[in-house]
């Protein structure tokens, strides 16, 4: 039977209380059946979906294991690492730390790039339990001796998949070269392909495995729809649909960061509040663009897949895919930034006739056909699915062909018996 209080997970008062504070009621599937494990000192390979409380479901007794450790972390020398392929989804991992945290007297800080060095250098001279980090940046400060992972005690992995995806596993492989042997190590993966799989199989020992979801399906509270349209006509489309005021908080996904600030421009020009967020962008213009979203002075934030990981913003209605991605998995993590925490959401996905492969392998992927919108100014007729030709009947174009070699032979013998003549 399943723990439906987190006072049943045999977490302390002081994260109770956290919990509390936060209006957290009752622990989520991934955090029921992960945090037993945890507690218990076992390595996890955690298969879950973005806004499942993962988070949750690893920070909470990592905190609770450090708050009881006898040896307290040296300068330098964190006890926990928390590795997490984007700049947004490691700020949000450590806002999520210090918030459950409240009232242990752990030391944490967040590790990224695109910032200013010196004041994470300071914080890692202090005496720091928990960091979480970004690769590059933390490989950065241990090539320079700002830190070292000799003491590492717990190891998380978050959005493996993303993190393979991203280009990182020759970083995340020189990282884990510097951990020592013995340590309690968590995966957490979306999905989990092949080159995931093998990531944890050298990283974990003897794992529990946690899946709440099957791999690669889609959330089953958002409504999926596509719009067939050609690629010059998305932009006066997506006007089209921010008029509707039920469209209230929108996450419009683009694969460039060029077209990201083309689409955020000319949705601002219409009259609509927009932001756009990429890899281009400073990490202080990311934060203040986030900002203005999660606070609601902006309606709609553009972003590309990289940027747009780990974002964590309540209360999306509308996910835009103004183009597809190129990899099916990606559309997963896309419409999982809405219908969070319970709520259900909407993914509208722009295709044109040159993306309809693109579409198709969604489809094959998350075992769900979208559904067409055709009451739209802009709607083009899709080509119709190909259909492998079925096998050809032996009284029809074969009987055919053998006619056909008939005469030719017959034709054949008449040429033969007139040359002889």
């Amino acid at each position: 039977m399943q723990p439906t209080s987190f006072s049943s997970l045999g977490l302390i008062e002081t994260i109770l209380r956290a919990l509390r504070a936060r209006g957290y009621a009752a622990p989520t599937p991934i955090q029921q059946q992960a945090i037993p494990y945890l507690l218990a000192g076992k390595d996890l390979l955690g298969i879950a979906q973005t806004g499942t409380g993962k988070t949750a479901a690893f920070a909470l007794p990592v905190l609770q294991q450090l708050a009881g450790a006898a040896e307290r972390p040296r300068p330098r020398t964190p006890h926990a690492l928390v590795l997490a392929p984007t700049r947004e989804l490691a700020i949000q991992i450590h806002d999520d730390f210090r918030d459950y945290g409240a009232g242990l007297g752990l030391g944490q800080t967040v590790i990224l790039g695109g910032v200013s060095q010196r004041p994470q250098v300071a914080a890692l001279s202090r005496c720091i339990d928990i960091v979480v980090a970004t690769p590059g940046r933390l490989l950065d400060l241990l090539e320079q001796g700002h830190v070292r992972l000799s003491r590492i005690t717990h190891f998380i992995l978050d959005e493996a998949d993303r993190m393979l995806d991203m280009g990182f596993i020759h970083d995340v492989k020189k990282i884990i070269r510097k951990l020592p042997e013995r340590r309690h190590s968590l995966l957490f993966s979306a999905t989990m392909p092949s080159d995931v799989a093998s990531l944890a199989g050298e990283i974990l020992h003897r794992p529990e495995r946690v899946e709440v979801t099957p791999a690669a399906t889609t959330v089953d509270k958002v409504r999926q729809y596509v719009y067939f349209v050609n690629s010059e006509d998305k932009p006066a489309l997506l006007r089209e649909l921010l008029d509707d005021p039920a469209l209230s908080r929108v996450l419009v996904f683009a694969r460039t960061k060029h077209r990201a600030n083309r689409v955020a421009q000319k949705i601002t020009a219409a009259g609509v509040t927009a932001d756009a967020i990429h890899g281009n962008k400073s990490q202080n213009a990311r934060q203040g663009a986030l900002e203005r979203f999660r606070r609601g002075r902006s309606r709609v934030l553009v972003a590309t897949d990289i940027a747009a990981r780990g974002l964590d913003v309540d209360g999306i209605s509308h996910v835009i895919n103004f183009e597809l991605p190129h990899e099916p998995e990606s559309y997963v993590h896309r419409i999982g930034r809405t219908a969070r925490a319970g709520a259900s959401g909407c993914a509208l996905s722009f295709c044109a006739l040159d993306e309809v492969p693109q579409l198709r392998a969604i489809e094959k992927l998350t075992r769900v056909e979208l559904e067409m919108v055709r009451d739209q100014p802009f709607h083009v007729s899709p080509p119709a699915p190909q259909r492998k030709r079925p096998p050809q009947s032996a009284r029809t174009h074969g009987a055919g062909y053998r006619g056909r070699n008939a005469a030719a032979r017959s034709g054949g013998r008449r040429r033969r018996r007139a040359t002889a003549a």
